[in-house]
């Protein structure tokens, strides 16, 4: 991911870009996103974040969301969403 990415705003409705859709990959044994010329591969976590960006729920209630399910804190999970989210964001695989 790239350190240069801006932070997410915390309520902006993410969603996969036009061209992107996410899908399992048999042949990785992975979840991957499918764009324009690129396949990323999706770790557990990036696929749990991912699945809940649906352009309905907004960064701070997919974060609350995925602290509740895992049990985890809320700021740990805020700290790898924004990171993600802006990553995706900066490279136009997710739009806002």
């Amino acid at each position: 991911m790239s350190a240069a990415a801006e932070p997410a705003a915390p309520a902006i409705r993410p969603r996969l870009a036009r061209g992107c859709r996410m899908r399992w990959d048999e042949a990785r044994q992975s979840w991957i996103v499918l764009a324009p010329e690129r396949v990323i591969l999706l770790d557990e976590i990036a696929h749990e974040i991912v699945r809940r960006c649906d352009g309905a729920s907004t960064i701070a209630e997919i974060t609350a969301d995925l602290a509740k399910t895992f049990e985890a804190e809320p700021g740990e999970v805020a700290a790898d969403v924004d990171r993600l989210i802006a990553d995706l964001l900066a490279k136009r695989i997710m739009a806002p």
